[in-house]
């Protein structure tokens, strides 16, 4: 992962809500690095070098040498990005991203993961029993990266790096299958707040990450060279 330099952030508004809880004094004002990366190994028990390195490189990619506010990360083309799977594309001439959840796309990814591909995984058997995987995320960006503007390289890799995060810090087994409970998702992304019954059971490093982003990217991959064959088919 650092061979390639990966630049990962965790999604501005997920961070405002938990660091907010966190350090509800500063009610989420004059943020340091340091605040930052304390709130995130707090919340997601991330390890020290995984929480500094998403902490000063989003400091870099905001271009600030001083404390920041957390609304800030916001700013769009910086660390924020369009085809977000829960928030609609900055619109033109907005300096900063939506900040509402749109119910209909939490919905649409949920969808992604209910396919029903994986043993004993299905809508009959529950929320419970359905995680979303590398191969569900992949589905779900490739479907809003078609509903967007371009991303240039470096946010594609902070699009599938933010839920690289999700899959490591939430994931968990059902039997054979591992990922994310499909309600646990749901709540994490789709009411910016940490799943209810939810404890850090690891600790999440950056080159996990990075192997769980890779796997998205390649399963990103398949789907677009199997819609490319579909096409040509036609």
């Amino acid at each position: 992962m650092a061979n390639h330099g990966y630049m990962y952030v965790v999604r501005p508004l997920s961070l405002n809500s938990e660091l907010m809880q966190i350090n509800s004094a500063r009610d989420g004002r004059n943020v340091s690095p340091w605040d930052l990366a304390a709130g995130l190994k707090a919340c997601y028990n991330l390890s020290t070098l995984l929480a500094y390195f998403l902490s000063f490189v989003g400091f870099l990619l905001l271009r600030r040498i001083r404390n920041v506010d957390l609304h800030e990360i916001g700013e769009h083309g910086r660390i924020e990005h369009d085809a977000s799977l829960v928030h609609r594309d900055t619109a033109k001439g907005h300096k900063y991203a939506p900040i509402t959840v749109e119910e209909e796309l939490v919905n649409k990814l949920i969808i992604d993961a209910k396919t029903g591909d994986e043993e004993g995984e299905g809508p009959e058997y529950g929320d419970r029993r359905i995680l979303m995987d590398a191969t569900d995320v992949a589905r779900s960006r490739v479907r809003r990266e078609k509903q967007s503007p371009k991303l240039d390289s470096m946010h594609a890799e902070i699009a599938r790096g933010e839920m690289g995060i999700i899959l490591g810090v939430l994931g968990t087994h059902a039997g054979k299958n591992a990922g994310v409970p499909v309600e646990w998702l749901r709540e994490w992304i789709g009411y910016e707040r940490l799943p209810t019954g939810w404890k850090p059971s690891h600790v999440q490093g950056l080159f996990d990450v990075g192997s769980r982003s890779k796997a998205i990217r390649n399963a990103m991959e398949d789907f677009q060279e199997g819609e490319e064959a579909e096409k040509s088919c036609k």
